[in-house]
């Protein structure tokens, strides 16, 4: 029976829609690359350089609490803008948990030479036996000669998963329990303006990875040999080659430029691997103004990506899976992890427009697409779909941060999500 219901013929069409979106961005880079070194980071990334006519949650706050507002800052000098989160949301695996985030934008120079840094700390709880304390960072040193990117965490995470593919449905998931350490950094020199070149060292490590008593164990699940023992710990060490092409002022709400990343990861049994595997990871973002008025947003964002792995013997949580690449952003619209396999091809463009002239309020509106390879499904033939929208609240003008509520479906699925600053 042939299902041409409105959302199986919008979903159909949507991918289609997305390819095109995503092949017109990609011409831009030659556009990009062409340029001689000194024109790019006059032509990037442009933040609202005058921020007085804008609105945000600070401001209001001052008015409530009849706070004088401080002098006309300088561009010179370190300046570190912080933003902060309290909420309660649902978590990976099931439940409810406390998550306070913290942003907090940094210049490390003269913002005229200098990007703005970003770290944040998302911690969450639970009241019970499950916690996180992730921190993430991506630092640019003075006149964006280094930039400097980590991401360390320790969790007790269990998490559904659902094979690989389209392996199961999304009612017959099961649960795996597990303590997670994460520990990447990775240094990049500027080899010219926008161009990044480096080393990386990353460390995966899972502790006690099992399963319910009444539930199957992962390995008979899966039918996947690695990684997949009862009570195992899978520990992953590697060195990557990064290269880095990133044109956008401000990380936490680019309003233009682009942002090209490709990292090659090595696991080699020296390094204590049980078995010597590799990794690619190519990124691609691009921010598209249709309004250069730096007092009102509209614009388009794509990004895509493809994560490869290259050997039989990875073990099975470190394959790509949609919502694990860094930062935890794609997959809208899906449970994450609710696709896994050996590649793993992401499609996203969102749609961002300011509701009101201040730049208080705003929305977004989003599709996704992706591909994976496995059991009922053919990497690039099948693909999986999400949308949904969102609003958007200033809580820090002067940083770009967002309070970002966004509501996402897929075939299976539909949440909300609560964050501080764009997905991507």
């Amino acid at each position: 029976m042939n299902n041409t219901s409105p959302t199986n013929i919008f979903f159909h069409r949507g991918t289609y829609i997305l390819t095109f979106i995503t092949l017109f961005a990609l011409t831009g880079v030659r556009s990009i690359f062409a340029q001689s070194p000194g024109n790019v980071l006059e032509k990037d990334s442009t933040v609202r350089g005058d921020t007085s006519k804008l609105l945000d949650l600070i401001d209001i706050g001052k008015n409530l609490f009849h706070i004088k507002p401080r002098k006309p800052e300088s561009t010179d000098g370190k300046v570190i803008y912080f933003s902060v989160l309290p909420f309660s949301t649902q978590v990976p695996g099931g439940g409810t948990a406390i998550v306070t985030s913290t942003t907090a934008g940094v210049y490390l120079g003269d913002r005229k030479d200098t990007y703005m840094s970003r770290i944040t700390f998302t911690p969450y709880w639970n009241f019970k036996q499950r916690f996180g304390l992730p921190i993430r960072s991506y630092i640019w040193l003075k006149q964006n000669k280094w930039v400097i990117s980590g991401d360390t965490r320790f969790m007790v995470y269990p998490q559904y998963t659902w094979g690989l593919g389209r392996q199961y449905k999304e009612e017959d998931k099961l649960l795996i329990n597990y303590s997670y350490i994460r520990l990447y950094q990775q240094v990049l020199k500027r080899i010219s303006r926008g161009f990044f070149a480096g080393l990386g060292y990353h460390i995966d490590y899972r502790i006690h990875v099992n399963t319910d008593p009444d539930d199957p164990p992962l390995a008979t699940y899966t039918g996947y040999a690695y990684g997949t023992s009862p009570a195992l710990n899978s520990f992953s060490s590697g060195l990557s080659l990064n290269v880095l092409f990133d044109t956008r002022n401000n990380s936490l709400n680019s309003w233009d430029g682009y942002y090209t990343s490709i990292q090659y990861r090595v696991n080699p049994v020296f390094l204590g691997n049980d078995d010597t595997w590799k990794s690619i990871y190519i990124d691609f973002r691009k921010y598209i103004r249709f309004n250069h008025s730096q007092e009102k947003q509209n614009m388009l964002a794509v990004w895509t990506y493809l994560w490869k792995v290259f050997d039989k013997e990875v073990p099975y949580l470190d394959l790509p899976s949609i919502g694990w690449e860094d930062y935890n952003s794609s997959g809208r619209g899906f449970d994450q992890n609710r696709y896994r396999g050996r590649n793993l091809f992401y499609l996203e463009a969102e749609y961002r427009r300011d509701i009101t002239n201040n730049g208080f309020l705003g929305f977004v509106v989003f599709a996704n697409a992706n591909t994976v390879s496995g059991p009922k499904s053919t990497f690039l033939l099948n693909w999986n779909r999400g949308a949904g929208a969102g609003l958007r609240i200033k809580m820090n003008k002067r940083s770009g941060t967002n309070i970002a509520l966004n509501y996402g479906f897929s075939k299976d699925y539909s949440g909300i999500k609560l964050t501080l600053g764009e997905v991507f």
